[in-house]
């Protein structure tokens, strides 16, 4: 399975939904970094499920476990630092209930990967939970990506989002030229992220409505990176849209991305959609707009970089639904059991800002950068 990223900065996610354990192995991370659990622990809390009645009722705790690469240099263990070796941490699943899914290795739920995994894998996946496929894997993502945030941010590099929206109920965007450390980093404080809290009832309101209708909501992440300096990035096919593009598709529920004005440009006129260069006053080259989203040819112009990605509803459903049976060749009717997200989107934010870091952390170290 392909389930490593990175150049320099290696990751590898391991584990199933329903197996013993999950994690990640960071390979490549420089030594004399250090890291702040207990800040590491707030960031994967966000993502953790069990925690609302708009995610999975699952409980998990989502406690690592460091095994390697990380050793304590305070006596409360409150800060590590890498030691040049593979950093590798492991996440305990301790709430699994696999009878839920014995009728998916014959009939396949629509929307999930089910169907295309028994193919891919002549039936030797693990259909518990979704397996490989399963959206519990951004955990160690998050683990990794919370690591690489904090290092990120000692050198002057912040990464934010927020819930753009939610089925159709929408808030305000970043500005994409004006925007703040403060604004970028507001939602994350939240336990529903989003930056105008009216709005968020009101999603909040929409995803109760879908899950009491046994169905579920999608909706729009968008997310910012602020300080990152012009000129990392590379043209074709290894810029800095490819990369991103790449790991983000790795986040499970991911249909959509677009950068700046992504889609929109299609509509405007290159006087609209271009971004004029003024001269500041202290001599430096700046843009009067930031339609580009903070990147052209590939390479950041040192503007905000500003992207958002549709995430599609949760799969996972009880409203009954049409399926086969995949050993007896006939039509079969499935209401999925088990406990689900009515909507992914807003666990899905810390995932993206922690694949973001990931991919922007990489390829600083490709370029030099320590």
């Amino acid at each position: 399975m392909s389930s490593i990223s990175g150049e320099k900065l290696k990751i590898s996610v391991f584990g199933q939904s329903h197996s013993d354990a999950i994690g990640v192995v960071m390979d490549g991370l420089p030594a004399g970094e250090s890291i702040n659990v207990p800040e590491l622990r707030r960031f994967m809390a966000r993502r953790a499920p069990g925690r609302a009645v708009y995610s999975t009722q699952r409980k998990e705790a989502d406690e690592f476990e460091i095994l390697s690469g990380l050793l304590s240099s305070e006596e409360d263990g409150s800060t590590v630092v890498s030691c040049g070796a593979p950093v590798c941490a492991v996440i305990r699943n301790r709430d699994q209930r696999s009878r839920d899914y014995e009728e998916l290795k014959r009939v396949p739920r629509p929307g999930h990967a089910d169907f295309t995994a028994e193919i891919r894998y002549r039936g030797f996946q693990d259909v518990r939970g979704g397996g490989h496929f399963s959206g519990r894997l951004t955990a160690p993502l998050c683990f990794a990506g919370g690591a690489a945030k904090q290092l990120l941010e000692k050198r002057g590099i912040y990464i934010g989002a927020h819930i753009e929206s939610i089925g159709g109920i929408s808030e305000k965007r970043y500005d994409p030229l004006g925007l703040t450390r403060e604004e970028l980093l507001s939602a994350s404080g939240r336990d529903f992220p989003v930056n105008d809290r009216e709005t968020g009832e009101r999603m909040k309101a929409l995803i109760e409505e879908a899950r009491m209708d046994c169905d579920s909501v999608g909706g729009i992440i968008e997310c910012a990176v602020l300080g990152l300096p012009a000129g990392l990035g590379d043209p074709m096919f290894d810029g800095l849209e490819n990369r991103l593009a790449k790991a983000i598709f790795g986040i499970p529920a991911v249909k959509g991305l677009e950068f700046g004005e992504g889609f929109g440009a299609a509509s405007m006129r290159g006087s609209e959609h271009n971004d004029p260069y003024r001269m500041r006053e202290d001599g430096s080259i700046g843009f009067e707009s930031n339609h580009a989203g903070g990147i052209l040819g590939g390479i950041s112009t040192g503007m905000p970089v500003v992207f958002r990605l549709a995430v599609k509803p949760t799969p996972s459903i009880g409203k009954p639904q049409d399926s086969v049976d995949l050993m007896d060749r006939i039509n079969r009717e499935l209401s999925v059991k088990g406990r689900h997200d009515p909507c992914i989107v807003p666990r899905a934010v810390p995932v993206a800002e922690a694949v973001t870091a990931l991919v922007i952390y990489d390829m600083l170290l490709c370029d030099g950068g320590s």
